[in-house]
């Protein structure tokens, strides 16, 4: 066991947490939104253009990531802004990403193709981890 993992056992509802998290990021879009919030706050035009879907689908995701407690929202003049308030999220994220990096060589035979549905959302075809 790593030294720095607590003895202690997860109750239900900390799992059930846990795991409802993954759940909300296991979206490519969800992803891309929570990643670009994580480094500055934008608007769901500009979330909207800088991943490549509709602004409609932006909004939805944004606002499923709000339910979730992901990320928060502030007024600025008449646009509403988004940002991620919390931290372990942005690292969870900033380590799996760096984790699947496919230009890192310990990871370089992990391979992931992407496709865009009808909405636009990109979605995940396949992943596989191949043998070494």
């Amino acid at each position: 066991m790593d030294p720095t993992h607590e003895d202690r056992d997860l109750t239900e509802a900390q799992l059930a947490a846990a795991a409802a998290t993954f759940s909300m990021l296991s979206s490519c879009s969800r992803l891309h939104l929570v990643w670009l919030l994580a480094a500055d706050e934008y608007d769901v035009s500009t979330l909207a253009e800088l991943t490549g879907i509709n602004v409609a689908a932006a909004s939805q995701h944004l606002a499923k990531l709000r339910r979730a407690g992901v990320v928060t929202t502030r007024r600025h003049g008449r646009r509403q802004v988004y940002r991620v308030e919390d931290r372990h999220i942005v690292t969870v994220v900033s380590q799996v990403v760096d984790s699947v990096s496919l230009d890192q060589p310990a990871n370089a035979a992990r391979s992931m193709h992407m496709t865009r549905g009808a909405s636009g959302a990109a979605s995940v075809d396949a992943w596989r981890v191949e043998a070494r």
